[in-house]
């Protein structure tokens, strides 16, 4: 399993950061039980080897006048490596898909959109989403509200499987 490459303060670090990723080094260490520069090396270390990809302001977008959110799933007309590559990248140029993820099943990818409104989308979806290379389908959910958003892994699950006994 992944987690037990890790040790326990090193999986400590991983849950405080990811629930307050502007604490200082100073307050980190000593919710860790360790003094402040081996907390920093383990940090840089997590930073490096890639468990920690980077850190985030948790943004409202509705506050910003982003007003519409719509999950689009899309189906594509060839499932070649090349061709769901290109549409990844593709993906990764319009601002308005925040998420992109390659699903088993029916639907080849899922996005989550945000648009200040929902002529904006519709623009997206009609101009470049559905206009797009080796799109065969697109179906879209407006989202009413959401009742959970959070980010990152439930360390009290990896800590709960690390302690059972193999």
């Amino acid at each position: 399993m992944a987690g037990t490459r890790l040790d326990p303060i090193d999986r400590r670090i991983l849950a405080e950061l990811q629930a307050d990723g502007r604490m200082t080094n100073v307050e980190l260490a000593k919710r860790v039980g360790i003094s402040a520069p081996p907390c920093l090396r383990r940090v840089r270390a997590l930073e490096e080897q890639g468990y920690i990809r980077g850190y985030h302001a948790d943004i409202d977008a509705r506050e910003l006048g982003f007003e519409v959110q719509v999950f689009a799933m899309v189906g594509l007309q060839s499932q070649a490596e090349a061709d769901l590559s290109a549409f990844e990248s593709r993906c990764r140029a319009w601002p308005l898909v925040r998420e992109c993820h390659m699903l088993n099943g029916e639907v080849d990818f899922i996005l989550k959109c945000v648009a200040p409104d929902l002529s904006t989308f519709q623009r997206f979806l009609t101009e470049e989403l559905t206009a797009a290379d080796n799109v065969a389908s697109v179906k879209t959910s407006l989202v009413i509200r959401g009742a959970k958003d959070e980010p990152g892994v439930p360390f009290d699950i990896l800590e709960a499987r690390l302690e059972r006994p193999a």
